[in-house]
């Protein structure tokens, strides 16, 4: 299916088989195809901290993540766009997303402002005040050059009163159809972009209220033909319940020819959660977040590498993974880099951990073909989950995207074994 502004083909979505609501697919784009579900690891400067494409391609990333607000600061668009686009800039190949800057609505609400025709924000870098609109984010994603830009829009808290959350949602609407607008002016008038086959993608908002969920998620599709479309507003302080119900609350006013997108989720319970639910890609800073807190991903929860336990450990991280930490370094070499600050435990953890979250939803893929997807899924969460426990981790809070990790949580991480 193509979407607004394509100019011809280069945005196609193909199932090739179902298990319930999950799904395996490929999403075609100008840049080439991802095999879905995918996990996208997030580049938010240009840059997955720590990483480089090869590292991310070794890792089996297919598509990554850049975010338009930070990159309209620094180094900006136009320049990004003076050297060739995003592709060119960062030297990958592959496909890429950019968030529109609609979740700085969120994470910034001490230094911004909202009004009908667009945000004030306040330049944590300068002081400086920002003004974006709909257009203005459609010009800046235009100049970076990706291949899927999103809308611009307005996230509310998770836990939003049912009016705050309405009208978020309403704004939101509203500022799509501008998006579309000018994301369509823009392909007619300004063939030679980096990129010049885009696709926009629309945003369901709506908080967890249920019935906003599924009438931003009508009105979305009554809006004409997407080339795909994101679940937002969620991974932004809710209850993992919360977040699964609003999912399931609009699955049945999204097309099902198109994929879908949840926003800033990335934690390994809920991807599979997610993928139950019928959700295609996923992004998260999560992974390399991890990595820089000391901590490693492993089938049987997650393991803190600044713990004296895994000094004298001559094994690897996980055991089953192939990654090239795993497949070269013991885990007592990795707690003593991260013990002494050096920067290749950190840069290995972060290889590790996207590599694992990658493998993952590969691995989902792979069991939706064969028709064992839900109970494998069943089972690798009941070890994931019992390991978290028995390691004494409690019921996490969900982390909003790109948010900072409270310093009370980073304390537990750390006292974590």
């Amino acid at each position: 299916m193509s979407g607004p502004g394509d100019d011809g083909p280069g945005f196609a979505f193909a199932v090739a088989a179902e298990r319930g609501a999950a799904r395996a697919g490929v999403f075609t784009t100008p840049h080439g195809p991802v095999r879905t579900p995918a996990f996208m690891a997030v580049g938010t400067l240009g840059t997955v901290k720590g990483l480089d494409p090869g590292d991310l391609r070794a890792a089996g990333c297919g598509m990554i993540l850049a975010n338009a607000y930070h990159l309209h600061l620094r180094p900006g668009d136009a320049t990004v766009r003076a050297l060739g686009g995003l592709h060119r800039f960062m030297a990958w190949d592959g496909p890429i997303l950019t968030d529109s800057g609609g979740f700085q609505v969120f994470s910034l609400e001490g230094m911004r402002r909202v009004d009908e025709d667009g945000v004030w924000f306040r330049n944590h870098l300068t002081g400086a005040a920002i003004r974006l609109t709909p257009e203005d984010v459609m010009r800046v994603e235009r100049n970076l050059g990706a291949d899927v830009v999103m809308q611009f829009d307005h996230v509310a808290p998770g836990q939003s009163a049912l009016a705050d959350s309405e009208d978020a949602m309403e704004r939101s609407l509203r500022w799509l159809a501008r998006c579309r607008a000018e994301h369509a002016r823009l392909a007619d008038e300004d063939p030679g972009a980096p990129t010049p086959r885009q696709a926009l993608f629309p945003i369901v908002q709506g908080g967890v209220h249920a019935a906003l969920r599924r009438r931003s998620a009508r009105a979305i599709t009554d809006l004409g033909d997407w080339a795909g479309v994101a679940v937002g507003g969620l991974s932004v302080g809710e209850p993992k319940p919360d977040m699964y119900a609003m999912l399931e609350a609009c699955d049945d006013a999204l097309p099902r020819a198109l994929p879908r997108y949840l926003m800033g989720v990335g934690y390994p319970e809920d991807l599979l959660e997610g993928v139950r639910r019928g959700v295609d890609l996923f992004d998260c800073v999560f992974p390399t977040r991890m990595g820089r807190t000391g901590n490693a991903l492993t089938r049987d929860g997650r393991i803190n590498l600044r713990n004296a336990r895994h000094r004298l450990d001559p094994g690897p991280l996980d055991p089953e993974c192939d990654c090239g930490a795993c497949a070269r370094f013991s885990r007592g070499y990795v707690q003593h880099l991260v013990k002494a600050d050096e920067m290749l435990g950190l840069r290995l953890l972060s290889l590790h951990n996207v590599h694992f979250l990658v493998r993952l939803v590969d691995e989902a893929r792979a069991r939706i073909l064969d028709g064992t997807f839900e109970g494998w899924s069943a089972a690798w969460l009941a070890r994931y989950l019992a390991g978290e426990q028995a390691r004494g981790a409690v019921a996490r809070p969900v982390v909003p995207h790109g948010a900072r990790v409270p310093k009370a949580a980073k304390a537990a991480d750390r006292a974590r074994p």
